[in-house]
């Protein structure tokens, strides 16, 4: 893969982690004072990261990251994340699975690229393998809590805690006359 297909590569990943930035952050504002709001903020985190070391590595290769991207990103990540926030937290978190999808086999289709083209530089290689397990953490937190979610739908609630599931004593049987 040549320099300049690198950095177009490389700028969409920049693009896309800064939505994942903006997009976060929207949501754990609208779900702010919950747990989930939390990890949403922490993940917003954890993408800015990815657009600073994706940029650092844009820069090493003699260019800048994409100023559309700076502008227009943000921008998207910010609508996208209060519309779908609307949605509910379930819906939100299978779309946001759906993102880091899409994210994970970016990266893998460009790692898997610059291995058969035995591109040498190992930083961006692990830099590239590590975002990748990033975004599939994120994944698979947004599913196990999708879980949890639909277990608590399921849940039985408002019992006494004096109710038996097994009484000593047995039921009564309604006799035939009785009914």
């Amino acid at each position: 893969m040549d320099q300049e297909t690198l950095i177009a590569k490389l700028n969409w990943f920049y693009s896309l982690e800064l939505n994942q930035v903006d997009l976060y952050n929207a949501q754990s504002k609208a779900f702010r004072g919950r747990y989930s709001g939390l990890v949403l903020e922490r993940l917003a985190y954890i993408e800015q990261n990815h657009v600073d070391n994706i940029g650092e590595k844009i820069k090493e290769l003699g260019a800048n990251p994409t100023v559309l991207g700076d502008l227009i990103s943000p921008i998207i990540g910010k609508l996208a994340g209060g519309l779908t926030a609307m949605a509910g937290l379930e819906d939100t978190l299978a779309i946001d699975i759906m993102i880091e999808e899409k994210a994970m086999k970016d990266y893998n289709d460009l790692i898997e690229r610059l291995h058969q083209d035995k591109h040498g530089d190992r930083g961006l290689t692990k830099i590239l393998q590590a975002n990748f397990i990033d975004e599939h953490l994120h994944a698979e937190w947004f599913r196990t809590k999708i879980i949890a979610i639909k277990q608590y739908e399921f849940t039985a609630k408002h019992f006494s805690a004096t109710a038996q599931a097994h009484p000593k004593k047995p039921l009564e049987r309604a006799s035939a006359r009785d009914a």
